[in-house]
């Protein structure tokens, strides 16, 4: 009967088990060879250490007595560097360094003039302790590695191999209780991997129509929006073996460790086919190869390249599929993105409406929510969220519903737990001067007046000066529905909606505060990504600016001209000035609706729904002199 492999024993019971038992034996052979060692070493260097009996003397003492004959006889030690005899006190001894000749002839010469009778000791075993000093201690630390090694990283029968691992957990399919049926928000996306569980159910169903299935999928999306969710749903779906491991277990500082756990990941997942192999984070190991390798990515690039020759070399039907998720596709290396690799890409973006109303009734599953609560409306106010933001505010809505001691999740609870997610928990105990809470008012008043006065921009859910987080006060908005393009003028007047605080400060107080630097950051984001990157410049036209010190993705500066980034800053000055004087004339002609919401506002210190609709009635439509 043949030996088994070394990947047959940690799928074997029995070779596993004698695995344990071989590694335990070499812990304890280790283990006490170590003490042995050292006592071994530290028993060699007390020995070969000078031991001579009898008075220190030194070398102007030895000389004179030798000069006026007090020496009886001289030995010289010369393991020791030194000098021992007998004179008229008894027995003596003077060390000299061996790096000084110099000194050793003087001694020599004055002990031959003087006519004492003078030997020379070899100590030929006094030799070894050169060698000695090397070998033991370079045994002590290799046993004391090895010591660890068995310790931490051993790993039944094969634990000299272990670096060359994966490290990937493995999982049969029926052990997660996630299928598509948990999944809400992302019909299209399941559909793609459906056809993929599909194929590793049934195989023979494709083969018969000569179809082959995608040897690799690539999940693409933006942070929390379901990429591993849909991972875990699919091996629950296939009942197969699923491999997952992330990108960076592949990163090691060891040469050739990346390559050889690659290999082994891919060896072992043939063995178990059909399976499935998900790389969480492969933009980790995936990253664009660059023209000159820089410090340090040599080992990432090795990995890589093993990376696509395993992906290359599946043979059709060998029933593996490779399932990665990353945040990243622009970084990628395209050698990954060609067909026969990742033959499939996916995109899984944010929801819309619909998707966060599924999201949201998923996870209100199993929580006592009230009758009254609409998740379709809890919906609409959560434009842009993901689906883990949308898992948080639920579950913060049933921690703060447990913290008010009351049976139900209501709605005050899920709005109070959008914001909370968004800025922040209330801070109702920091003092404000009533200046500064004036201030404040009138810069929540101004966002309000401004944004319901142009079109193109949202509506005011909310307005509140209540501290949360890091801000002073809030102003919420109300999208419509959620849109996918955006044009120039909607941009410029969302920029002249962020500039309304500041203004209505300076309108209402005379100055300037430092409470608008968030709106101006902002606004001019917006603005320069209108002239850099939307090509919304009547100056510069359809161009495309590129900050210096942007490297692309092959690693090579592709920095726009020191004149061309001058007339996008000076452009996006002209967008900021134009839109400060649009929005001082719109709360100037408004002036008495913003006195009126800013004192309402530091009354009540919160508004919204149909008082705060009224207080912003007078405001809908502007005058033709500021949509200008």
């Amino acid at each position: 009967m043949a030996a088994k492999t070394a990947k047959e024993r940690r799928t074997d019971p029995e070779g596993k088990e004698a695995g344990d038992r071989t590694r335990r034996r070499a812990l304890v052979l280790c283990a006490s060879a170590l003490p042995l060692l050292i006592a071994f070493y530290g028993l060699i260097v007390w020995r070969f250490q000078p031991h001579t009996p009898g008075h220190q003397l030194r070398i102007d003492e030895f000389i004179a007595a030798v000069r006026e004959g007090d020496i009886q006889d001289a030995t010289i030690r010369v393991a020791d560097n030194r000098v021992v005899g007998h004179y008229l006190d008894g027995r003596y001894w003077v060390g000299y360094s061996d790096e000084t000749e110099l000194i050793f002839n003087k001694l020599f010469t004055e002990l031959t003039q003087a006519g004492v009778p003078t030997g020379v000791a070899q100590q030929s075993l006094n030799n070894l302790i050169a060698p000695m000093n090397v070998v033991l201690p370079s045994l002590i630390l290799v046993d004391g590695l090895f010591v660890l090694y068995l310790i931490f990283g051993g790993r039944s029968g094969d634990a000299l191999g272990g670096f060359g691992r994966s490290n990937a957990r493995r999982g049969q399919g029926d052990e997660t209780s996630t299928t598509f049926a948990e999944v809400a928000g992302l019909d299209e996306p399941i559909e793609e991997l459906a056809e993929v569980r599909d194929y590793l159910v049934s195989p023979e169903r494709f083969q018969a129509m000569g179809a082959a299935v995608p040897k690799g999928i690539l999940l693409m999306g933006p942070p929390g929006c379901g990429k591993t969710l849909l991972a875990r749903a699919l091996a629950g779906e296939c009942h197969v073996p699923f491999f997952s491991i992330s990108g960076a277990d592949f990163v090691e500082i060891f040469v050739g460790v990346g390559p050889a756990r690659i290999r082994d990941l891919f060896a072992t997942a043939k063995q178990q086919a059909p399976a499935i192999i998900f790389i969480d984070e492969l933009d980790a190991v995936g990253r664009a190869r660059g023209v000159v390798a820089l410090s340090g990515q040599d080992e990432r690039e090795a990995t890589l390249n093993q990376l696509l020759v395993e992906m290359d070399g599946f043979e059709p039907g060998s029933g593996v599929v490779v399932v990665a998720a990353t945040n990243r596709p622009d970084i990628l290396d395209s050698a990954l993105l060609r067909p026969g690799r990742f033959d499939r890409r996916v995109t899984i973006d944010r929801p819309d409406v619909k998707g966060r109303e599924g999201i949201l009734k998923v996870h209100a599953r199993g929580k006592p929510i009230d009758p009254d609560v609409d998740l379709h409306a809890v919906a609409r106010r959560t434009v842009g969220f993901s689906g883990a933001d949308l898992a948080n505010v639920v579950n913060e809505a049933a921690l703060l519903a447990a913290r008010r001691g009351v049976p139900r999740i209501a709605t005050v609870h899920l709005s109070e737990a959008i914001e909370r997610v968004l800025i922040g928990p209330q801070r109702r105990s920091r003092i404000i001067s009533p200046e500064d809470r004036r201030r404040i008012a009138y810069h929540e008043a101004g966002h309000a007046v401004v944004a319901t006065a142009l079109p193109g921009t949202e509506s005011i859910g909310k307005l509140s000066i209540v501290a949360r987080g890091l801000s002073l006060g809030t102003t919420w908005f109300a999208p419509e529905g959620d849109s996918v393009t955006i044009t120039r003028s909607q941009l410029v007047n969302r920029i002249t909606a962020l500039l309304g605080g500041w203004a209505s400060e300076l309108i209402s107080t005379g100055e300037h505060s430092s409470s608008a630097a968030d709106d101006l950051d902002r606004a001019g984001i917006l603005a320069r990504r209108m002239v850099a990157e939307f090509g919304m410049s009547e100056r510069l036209g359809p161009f495309t600016a590129r900050w210096a010190g942007v490297l692309g993705v092959d690693g090579v500066a592709n920095r726009t001209s020191e004149r061309v980034m001058a007339d996008v800053d000076s452009e996006v000055q002209e967008i900021l000035e134009h839109a400060a004087e649009r929005v001082k004339l719109i709360l100037e002609e408004r002036r008495s609706t913003l006195d009126s919401i800013a004192s309402t506002l530091m009354e009540v210190e919160t508004l919204e729904g149909d008082a705060l609709d009224a207080l912003l009635l007078p405001v809908l439509h502007p005058p033709t002199s500021a949509s200008s």
